[in-house]
């Protein structure tokens, strides 16, 4: 994949914080780049740091002793990477990687751990992001099993369209194949369908979305399911005081 060329965003959890809050967590967060690929965390091993995601886009995938894969997760500038680690653990059965590059802010997993157990705004936020991840992953669940492959690759580029804030990023069908748990020629098809319905542009790994409106209408009804429950719970501004 190509570099993530996007402008940074604002991580929206750090900022939907009050101030206080905020400023409380500024000494112990780090701005890193994140390029495509880099490892997270992985199955069984201690999870020492958790990330904000700017303009980067995580993936979080379970994988098979036969070397498969199906994405169980995406985090981006709406949220954080590192969940285990307030869930009374600091290791999990998934892996996290770059999907598309970028930058975000780092911090000690434990740092975050005594933030949380602290109680208040950072607990209260971070329990109203996990409860729309649930939603994200029981939603994800039914659309694999009840959904086309046309209306899931619909719903995934429109998902990291929204993360990204953009409608022109980096992905090869050889990654979107292993994302959705599918063979390669499935995406191919899908996709042509797209492009020839004049949804998407796909050219040398670069997805464009021409329009958003009949890629959504093609999208099956787990798009909005998803969406709606992170803006019920978390919002869709940040807050103007740190911008």
């Amino acid at each position: 994949m190509s570099e993530n060329t996007l402008k940074p965003q604002v991580n929206k959890l750090l900022a939907a914080l009050p101030a206080s809050d905020y400023e409380r967590l500024v000494p112990h967060l780090k701005l890193v780049s994140l390029p495509t690929r880099q490892v997270i965390y992985e199955p069984g091993k201690p999870i020492t740091q958790v990330y904000f995601p700017q303009n980067a886009v995580v993936s979080i995938v379970t994988s098979m002793k036969d070397g498969s894969m199906v994405e169980v997760g995406i985090v981006s500038n709406e949220g954080m990477v590192g969940i285990p680690i307030i869930l009374g653990g600091n290791t999990t059965t998934t892996k996290a990687f770059v999907q598309v590059s970028g930058i975000g802010m780092q911090m000690d997993a434990d740092v975050l751990k005594t933030e949380f157990d602290r109680g208040g705004a950072i607990q209260n936020l971070l329990l109203r992001y996990i409860r729309a991840v649930y939603s994200e992953l029981t939603q994800g669940c039914a659309c694999n099993r009840l959904h086309t492959l046309e209306e899931r690759l619909a719903r995934w580029l429109l998902t990291v369209s929204d993360r990204l804030e953009s409608e022109n990023f980096p992905l090869t069908q050889e990654f979107i194949a292993q994302m959705l748990g599918v063979r390669r020629s499935g995406v191919t098809v899908a996709a042509s369908t797209l492009s020839r319905a004049g949804m998407i542009r796909y050219q040398r790994g670069q997805i464009n979305i021409l329009n958003r409106e009949n890629l959504e209408a093609t999208s099956c009804e787990c798009y909005r399911v998803i969406q709606n429950e992170f803006a019920r719970l978390l919002g869709n501004q940040p807050r103007r005081d740190r911008q």
